[in-house]
This record gives structure tokens, sequence and C-alpha cells, in this order.
């Protein structure tokens, strides 16, 4: 069953791959997942502060908020902002991409899969309040993220 669910998920990215192409040149793809994967990371932060360390009083409506819009992010199809020509550096944009990405869609795409299962169960539990689900739920998102980067982010 994973491997029919890795092969979908690997054909819809590969079929969004060949739309963003058509649409939006590398330079611009590079520039607009870079934003993306930025605003995902910003509200990570908002969430760190405020359910984790506590540094930032806890507001619900911002919590929800923030994972709300890391879900809206991970499940947008940003993976077909890694079209051809977006292995290396495009005009003023810079990646820190690992060329290796683009010879393994069907693993991106498992990964991909999980970032999207993890942060809507992380909106799921901010809709609760419930601090410590959504700690757990912030985790899992995380290691996601991880995942992705020990396999294809350069330093």
């Amino acid at each position: 069953m994973k491997t029919v669910i890795a092969g979908a998920l690997s054909a819809l990215l590969l079929s969004a791959t060949v739309t963003a192409q058509a649409q939006v040149s590398p330079e611009d793809q590079i520039e607009l997942r870079k934003a993306g994967f930025s605003y995902m990371a910003w509200n990570m932060g908002k969430l760190k502060a405020q359910v984790i360390e506590g540094s930032v009083e806890y507001n619900q409506e911002q919590v929800e908020a923030a994972a709300n819009t890391i879900a809206a992010i991970a499940n947008s199809g940003i993976g077909a902002l890694f079209g051809p020509g977006t292995e290396k550096d495009v005009g003023h944009q810079r990646t820190r991409v690992d060329p290796a990405l683009f010879d393994n869609m069907p693993d991106v795409a498992q990964l991909a899969g999980n970032m999207g299962t993890a942060a809507n169960a992380l909106a799921a539990e901010a809709k609760t309040g419930d601090k410590d689900a959504i700690r757990v739920a912030f985790g899992e998102v995380g290691k996601t993220c991880k995942a992705c980067h020990d396999k294809y982010r350069l330093d």
C-alpha cells in the first residue's frame, strides 16, 4: 500500500512539476520555494516560542493560525517548485538543494506526504488547545523537516 501511495504522490509531484515549469521560470521557482519554506519556518518559530519554550505568552488564535499556515504550505503543492533547472543556482537565486533530490522523486514524494500528514495533525491539535498534544505534533513536523534536510539539503 505504501508503494502505491508513494507512486501516486510521485506522479502528482511530477505532473505538478511539469505545470510549474511551464508557468514559472527556474529562477522564480527557487525564489518562491525559498519564500514558502521561510514562511513555514517563521510560523514554526512562533509555535516554538509559545508552546515549547514559553518565551512568548500562549495565544490560542496565534497558535491555530501558525499551525494552519504550516499545514497550508505543506499541502500547497510546493514540490512543483523543484522543477528542471532548479537543482543549481539560477540568476540571483541560490539554492541549497542537493541535486540528488531530482533523482529520487518517489522518496521525495514520500517525505512530502509525511510532512503533509504531520502538518495536518499539528493543525488539528492546535484547535484543541492541548499544549502537550501540540508539543508532540510540533515535534513530528520538525522530524519531517529534518528527514528531508538530512537527505536533500546542502549545508
